[in-house]
Order: structure tokens, then sequence, then C-alpha cells
């Protein structure tokens, strides 16, 4: 019996045999993909070199929301976890990664320094840092996101005991 997906079916039957939606609107390969970190059914994808555009995908229905020509072809996208802002990284013929406020799109920021295609990017545990690998054989640490909030001093210890409160998690 063929997989019917309804609303409490659908994960069940997804991945069997047959994908939820085809999105073809990318006029190049596809090189970028990040899921929305706030929006769930939100996922941004990257075009290459002939496309160049970043687009937004309901996932749950399949509809392309927006698209930006960003000038260049795309390579990486990565969501601030912080802030609803979306770090993207390109090829020629900038090879610059660009800060866009989202969902106005608007250009924040470009951080140039690579001189080769930005191919891949992570985001530090904070949120904070960036970490850009690109085709001219350098890491670039990038604090695009912020700083990290000021740690709190550790607690003082007590002459209670070595179990008191203060001591009784690890976390």
């Amino acid at each position: 019996m063929p997989c019917r997906l309804t609303r409490g079916t659908a994960r069940r039957c997804a991945g069997r045999n047959q994908w939820l939606h085809r999105l073809e609107d990318h006029t190049a390969a596809v090189k970028a993909l990040a899921w929305c970190p706030f929006q769930s059914n939100l996922l941004a994808t990257g075009g290459g070199g002939s496309d160049r555009c970043i687009k937004f995908w309901n996932t749950h229905t399949g509809a392309c929301l927006n698209s930006v020509d960003t000038g260049s072809q795309v390579c990486s996208l990565l969501w601030n976890k912080n802030e609803r802002e979306l770090l993207s990284s390109h090829g020629f013929t900038q090879n610059q990664l660009t800060l866009w406020k989202y969902p106005s799109m608007v250009k924040m920021a470009e951080l140039t320094g690579h001189t080769s295609r930005v191919l891949f990017m992570a985001q530090s545990p904070d949120g904070c840092t960036v970490a850009s690998a690109s085709a001219d054989e350098t890491l670039r640490f990038w604090n695009v996101f912020g700083t990290p909030e000021v740690a709190k001093p550790a607690p003082k210890a007590s002459h209670s005991g070595m179990f008191n409160s203060s001591f009784a998690h690890i976390r």
C-alpha cells in the first residue's frame, strides 16, 4: 500500500521511497542549505554562479517565499542562533561573507579577506564566532554575531561542607 501523507503519518512515511517536495526554482546548482533556528518550516538555499540567489522556502508547502539576488555564487549559509540574521558566503568576484537582516534581507555588513571562494562556515557553540574555510587554503575567524555574554564568577566556597547546594550542579 502506498504511503499516504496526512498530518499524522507524514513523519512515518517521509524518507520511504518518495520525497515530500521537489523544488526547482534555482537556475544553477544548489550550493547551500540552512534550516532556520527560529522557524522550523523555513529553509534557506543558495544557488551557484549563474543563479546567485538566496531563496527561502516554506518546507510544509514547498512554496518559495522570497528570492534575493546576491550578485555572486552562494557557497554557504548560516543563521545567527541569537538574532534574525543570515550569513552567506560567496565566490567570484568578492569572495566575501555577507550579513543579512531577516526577513527584510537588508545587507548589514560585508566581510572580506579571503582571496578565493568561501566554501564552508561553522558557528561556535556560543553563537558569536563564525569560522570560514576557503579555496584559498585558509581558515578565518569572524566575530560577526556579537560578543559572548560575560562569564559569571564561580560561586564562592562555603565552609558548610563539600556537598552544599552551591556545588550540587555540574553545569
